[in-house]
């Protein structure tokens, strides 16, 4: 005996005569909801007790009659036959194209490669606005199939039908949770056995619990071993279905037994669930052995499990309220609020919370309280963006999510707990290069410059939108702004500056050299070394500390050499050169110097000077 396990997502083959195609949860609601179904066979007669038919009908009809109190929250129609599938049919004269289409192959021995398909189609908003009445299908074409392959009709496998599921909203009822799977997938000879287990419910009250199948290709006569267990426990609806022959061609809804090659039912599960259950296991069975030994067994193919469950169960959803994006970082301080709404249990404190950007994840937190039923709980959080991820890039808040897309809180909605933000991080901008300040030394390469000279060559709107500074560190930070731009002295020769100017979206950067150059000195032409405190010296202004390595040489008027100076040594009148006269004060009269300057961009200066008492 074949055997497969599905947990969720179910679709694992074990034999190679069939194929499937995987079932998964497709909805869950969460509130005061049920659900009802309405549909109908396009078979005339079971197709295993009459093979006097290898077509289809071309119509059937079902009728919708839902309470006044009760609200549409969603409709899905749902149709399936022999063959790869037609996804376009009419219903109520209104043409509708499947969503989705899926199918299911078997390789029966004689026959070969057979396929069955079925498709849906999201109708929510044609039953909202059609309401009550009858609904009639049509236009479902599967004749090229079964004129093309006789080992449908041979099979006896050939069938067409249809259904329409509502999930309604009715305030009187308790808050339930419905799991809405679909899919397909087949059970046979060869695959006898399926294993479906439900893990995300947390029972709290057992009272109308049920459970809904929608399956095709049951037949009434072929009862060989087809059951269905609920955690183990054989379920049945006699006299419409029996516990050895559960797809039969039935639908519950109606109490019909003339839904041939179809059943579209639904089991009151009550007994066979307890409070406090986290997890219900689904079991479909078919095959037995006759009196001479030989397997007999039906052909049935799944396409949507229901499961209406009273849960008690906090739903944790996540949504960015704000976040802030600065110029030039790779920072994000976002404003993100935890709720707790449309559940029926407190979410506990600690639940996790990660964050991705394109799928990596970047940071993590966790809920700081618990937060009660229809509460909430707003946090911050700073999160840096590695390089590797582009500026432009997608942000997903996940609750209830460890960091390895994992949750540790069992929820009534496991589908909610994303949010998304696309992403744009403002880049550095460029730095424009502006003409350097040019001024003259003052003292050891230094010299005042008036650094808002340079307001003229940028744009700006207010003088409050700018700011200097001597790093761009400093500028990336807003540290240690030039406080007085106006009289800076500068630091080193050459040195660079830079602006910040704020805009609407980031900042402008600029960038400037201050240089300091040697000037021409003013040199005076008297002098007069009498102590009186005012023109004492040789003063000649914009030399000293600044041609630090220049050489003075001052001669009489004979042509001799009297007085040898440099950086530190100033001509006060008195000579250092000579034998007979060192350290004397010269005598009123004319005399020359020779001043070296050092510097490439000026050649030697030579003229007199009058010392005078």
């Amino acid at each position: 005996m074949y055997r497969k396990v599905i947990y969720i997502v179910l679709c694992v083959v074990l034999s190679n005569t069939a194929f499937c195609q995987e079932i998964e949860l497709f909805q869950q609601f969460n509130g005061r909801y049920d659900y009802l179904a309405i549909g109908n066979t396009l078979n005339q007669f079971e197709n295993n007790i009459d093979r006097s038919f290898c077509e289809i009908l071309p119509e059937s009809s079902a009728d919708l009659n839902l309470a006044s109190n009760r609200t549409i929250i969603a409709a899905y129609l749902y149709w399936a036959g022999s063959g790869t599938g037609d996804d376009t049919i009419t219903l109520n004269n209104t043409e509708f194209v499947a969503d989705n289409i899926y199918t299911v192959d078997y390789n029966d021995a004689t026959w070969g490669l057979l396929n069955y398909f079925s498709c849906y189609a999201d109708i929510t908003d044609y039953i909202l606005s059609t309401g009550n009445g009858t609904y009639t299908f049509s236009d479902l074409d599967i004749s090229e199939t079964l004129n093309n392959n006789e080992g449908y009709c041979e099979n006896r496998t050939n069938f067409g039908g249809w259904s329409i599921y509502i999930i309604y909203e009715d305030t009187n009822l308790p808050i339930n949770q419905i799991n809405l799977f679909q899919g397909l997938d087949i059970i046979n000879r060869n695959v006898q056995e399926l294993i479906i287990s439900l893990d995300n419910v947390n029972v709290l009250d057992n009272t109308g619990a049920k459970i809904g199948f929608l399956a095709w290709e049951g037949d009434a006569i072929l009862d060989f071993g087809e059951s269905l267990l609920i955690n183990g426990n054989l379920i049945s609806n006699p006299p419409l279905n029996l516990g050895n022959n559960a797809f039969n061609g039935t639908n519950s809804f109606t109490n019909s037994s003339t839904f041939y090659n179809a059943d579209l039912d639904v089991y009151n599960i009550e007994n066979n669930i307890e409070i406090g259950d986290t997890s219900v296991e689904i079991k479909l069975t078919t095959g037995d052995f006759d009196e001479f030994g030989i397997l007999r067994a039906d052909l049935i193919i799944i396409n949507n499990i229901i499961t209406v469950l009273n849960s008690q169960l906090p739903d944790a959803t996540v949504q960015l309220d704000d976040f802030t994006l600065e110029c030039a970082s790779r920072d994000i301080l976002c404003d993100y609020t935890v709720y707790n709404v449309n559940c029926t249990e407190v979410l506990p404190a600690l639940t996790p919370i990660a964050f991705y950007a394109n799928n990596e994840l970047v940071a993590q937190s966790e809920t700081l309280n618990t937060i009660p039923i229809d509460g909430s709980e707003t946090q911050s959080i700073s999160i840096t963006i590695p390089e590797s991820i582009s500026d432009n890039f997608i942000l997903e808040l996940a609750v209830d999510d460890d960091g390895t897309r994992n949750g540790i809180v069992i929820e009534l909605n496991e589908l909610n707990n994303s949010t998304y933000q696309d992403m744009e991080l403002i880049p550095e901008p460029p730095i424009v290069m502006l003409q350097p300040l040019l001024a003259c030394d003052v003292r050891f390469d230094t010299a005042e410059f008036d650094l808002t000279e340079q307001l003229e060559h940028i744009e700006y709107n207010s003088i409050d939108d700018v700011v200097f500074y001597e790093s761009y560190d400093d500028l990336l930070n807003q540290n240690n702004a030039i406080s007085i731009p106006e009289m800076y002295d500068n630091r080193s020769n050459p040195q660079s500056v830079f602006i910040r100017v704020e805009n609407t979206i980031c900042f402008d950067n600029y960038i400037f050299d201050l240089t300091v150059e040697n000037c021409p000195p003013y040199i005076p032409e008297v002098f007069t070394p009498n102590d009186d405190g005012f023109n004492d010296w040789f003063n000649i202004q914009g030399l000293y500390d600044i041609f630090e390595n220049h050489k003075l040489l001052i001669y009489n008027r004979f042509g001799t050499l009297i007085f040898e100076g440099n950086n530190n040594l100033k001509w006060y009148g008195r000579t250092n050169r000579g034998i007979n006269n060192l350290d004397k004060l010269v005598p009123v009269g004319t005399y020359f110097y020779v001043l070296y300057p050092n510097d490439n961009n000026y050649k030697t200066w030579t003229g007199w000077v009058y010392v005078n008492y």
